[in-house]
C-alpha cells in the first residue's frame, strides 16, 4: 500500500461535478490543508470546468482526461451516481489511487464486489463517506454506544421530502434532478446512512424483512448478530412537515437518541483524514469498501422483497 504520509502534500482528484460535489467534496478538497487539490473530472465538460475554476484547480474531460487525472493523483474522491462510480473506482484502484467513495458504492452486489476486489488486489486504502460515521457529534456517539453494548432494539426513521409531490418538476442543479435517486428511492439513498449507524452498534444484519410504504417509502425489520432487532423507515417523498431523521437505541441503559449533525464539509475533511491514516498505517477503516459491499448486499436483499 502506498504511504500517502511519505508525500509532502498528497495529490487528490475529484470525479464528479454535480450538486453533492459542489456543496461538499470540492469545498472540502480545496480547504483541506494537508493535500493538494489536483483536479476535477466530470462527464459534462462544462460542469468540470466551472467547478475547477471555482476552486482554483484544473478541469479534465473525456476518457483520456480520466487517465491523466488518475495518473497524477495519490487519492481520488467520488461524487458520481453509484453505478457510474463503481467502474471508475475499479479503474482508480488499479491506477494505484486510494479511494474516498460515496455511498452506496454500487446498487448491485456484483458491481460492489468488483470495487472491493480491485481495492484489495491493488492494496490501496478505501473509505466510504457515510456522513454519520465522520460527523463531529455522531462519530464518537456511535463508538460509545458500540462499546457500551446491552442494546435490545433500535428504531430509525429517515424521511426526506425531495419527491413529496408527484407532479413537481425536477429542480435543475439540485438533488431532486438526480435520476438514480428518483429510480432507486430512499432505500438506496438514505438507507446506507441508517445502516452505517446500526451495524457498528448492534452488529451485522443476519435477517432482513422489507415492505413498501407510501410512494418510495420502505420499512425494514432487521435482526442483528448481537441478538438485537431494529426497525427502519426510509424514503424521499414524505410530506415536508413530516420529514426528518432520527435513530433511537433502547437497551440496558434506557433510551438514547443519535445527536443532531451538520456541516458536511467538516465531516468530509474527517473522512479524508481517515483515508490518509488508513493509507499510512495499512489498517483498514471500519467504513471501507468491504463495509460498502456489505451495505449493498443488505439493501439488495431488502429490494428483492419489494413488489
Amino acid at each position: 500500500m502506498t504511504d500517502l504520509m511519505s508525500v509532502r502534500k498528497p495529490r487528490w482528484g475529484l470525479l464528479g461535478a454535480g450538486p453533492w460535489a459542489e456543496q461538499t467534496q470540492a469545498p472540502a478538497l480545496a480547504t483541506h490543508g494537508g493535500i493538494e487539490f489536483a483536479g476535477v473530472w466530470a462527464r459534462r465538460e462544462e460542469a468540470a470546468a466551472a467547478l475547477a475554476a471555482a476552486h482554483g484547480t484544473r478541469a479534465f474531460s473525456g476518457d483520456q482526461g480520466v487517465e491523466e487525472l488518475l495518473a497524477s493523483c495519490d487519492a481520488v474522491a467520488f461524487a458520481l451516481p453509484p453505478d457510474v462510480q463503481a467502474p471508475f473506482a475499479v479503474r482508480a484502484a488499479r491506477a494505484g489511487c486510494h479511494l474516498l467513495l460515496d455511498k452506496p458504492i454500487a446498487t448491485t452486489v456484483a458491481a460492489a464486489r468488483s470495487v472491493t476486489d480491485a481495492v484489495e488486489g491493488a492494496d490501496v486504502a478505501s473509505v466510504v463517506f457515510c456522513t454519520l460515521r465522520f460527523a463531529v457529534d455522531t462519530e464518537p456517539w456511535i463508538e460509545q454506544q458500540a462499546a457500551m453494548g446491552g442494546w435490545f432494539t433500535a428504531h430509525a426513521q429517515w424521511l426526506g421530502s425531495l419527491y413529496a409531490a408527484d407532479d413537481a418538476p425536477p429542480q435543475t442543479g439540485s438533488f431532486a434532478a438526480s435520476r438514480w435517486r428518483r429510480e432507486k428511492g430512499g432505500l438506496w439513498d438514505v438507507g446506507p446512512h441508517v445502516l452505517s449507524v446500526l451495524i457498528p452498534v448492534l452488529g451485522d444484519v443476519t435477517q432482513v424483512t422489507a415492505a413498501r410504504g407510501p410512494r418510495d417509502t420502505v420499512h425494514l425489520v432487521l435482526r442483528h448478530e448481537s441478538g438485537a432487532s431494529s426497525t427502519t423507515s426510509v424514503g424521499l417523498s414524505a410530506p415536508p412537515k413530516a420529514s426528518g431523521a432520527g435513530i433511537e437505541l433502547i437497551g440496558d441503559q434506557g433510551r438514547v437518541m443519535l445527536p443532531q449533525w451538520s456541516d458536511a464539509v467538516t465531516s468530509f475533511h474527517r473522512a479524508m483524514d481517515a483515508l490518509l491514516e488508513s493509507a499510512r498505517t495499512g489498517r483498514p477503516h471500519g467504513c471501507d469498501a468491504r463495509f460498502g459491499l456489505r451495505l449493498t448486499e443488505i439493501l439488495a436483499a431488502a429490494e428483492s422483497q419489494l413488489s
